[in-house]
């Protein structure tokens, strides 16, 4: 399957135009806390209703990734950190309805912490598991066919781990795969990443196609790590979106992202032709 572009970008409109210039087939919104405020989802709203003038549908939302310079985390404590909690919440229910009003996608990510602090702020790892279910389950209630869970490589929400996807299938969560990140969790190895794609595919609505060497985080260029492409494209579900999350060198030069879908495309056209 040969996908379509897929960029990512700020609410910058700077950002946003050099990533249109391409004509992405989709278009991800990474956002952050300052987007959260009253003028800061006001602009965002524009800006999506601006990426779809240019006749992009496939627009996906990213719930930002911290707040006061933590993780803003699905697992937080509302006894211990009610200020995360309380925006942890606020801004996944201000996303959903957003993009229930402009027909989107909203991103949550299932979890970012390591292990011993998700147990710190629970008493014990089960309990963490359960609180964050209980909020996934709340969002997708909320959400519906607008919202979707990304993996981590924190063992609080990790694809690869089969105890998490047998949950996930269990509760028809909407899910985005992040190929790096289900690599990581596995250790760098190809079969059983391949075997984890195949087994959530039939949920998996949107991709995150990046690379890496398994071993951390890392968001390399396709090819330039250790994922094998060719078995990955060949399980992935083709019916869902994918952009290049890819570590950028200039925030306002995507790059990075069009060199690897050049890479794939490559690879992809070679493959058929052999």
């Amino acid at each position: 399957m040969m996908p379509k572009l897929g960029l990512k970008a700020s609410t910058s409109m700077a950002q946003v135009n050099e990533r249109l210039q391409y004509h992405p087939a989709v278009f991800e919104f990474y956002t952050d806390e300052h987007d959260m405020t009253k003028n800061g989802l006001t602009h965002l709203e524009e800006m999506i209703k601006y990426v779809q003038s240019f006749g992009i549908s496939q627009i996906v939302i990213h719930h930002p990734m911290a707040y006061a310079h933590h993780h803003n985390e699905v697992a937080v404590s509302a006894l211990k950190d009610p200020a995360g909690y309380q925006f942890m919440m606020s801004s996944a229910e201000a996303l959903i309805e957003l993009a229930r009003k402009l027909n989107v996608q909203v991103l949550i990510h299932g979890g970012y912490s390591d292990k011993e602090a998700v147990v710190n702020s629970y008493g014990d790892f089960a309990t963490a598991r359960q609180v964050i279910f209980a909020r996934l389950d709340y969002f997708q209630k909320m959400g519906g066919d607008h919202v979707m869970f990304e993996n981590s490589i924190s063992p609080a929400f990790d694809y690869g781990d089969e105890t998490i996807e047998e949950t996930v299938i269990a509760h028809h969560y909407r899910l985005c795969y992040d190929i790096s990140h289900g690599f990581i969790v596995l250790h760098g190895n190809n079969e059983k990443l391949v075997k984890s794609i195949a087994r959530l595919a039939p949920q998996t609505v949107h991709y995150h196609l990046v690379d890496s060497m398994g071993q951390h985080h890392d968001s390399l260029e396709l090819g330039k790590g250790k994922i094998d492409w060719q078995q990955v494209m060949k399980v992935i579900n083709p019916k869902a979106t994918s952009i290049y999350e890819i570590d950028l060198a200039d925030q306002n030069d995507s790059r990075e992202m069009r060199a690897s879908h050049e890479y794939l495309a490559q690879l992809l056209t070679t493959q058929q032709t052999h």
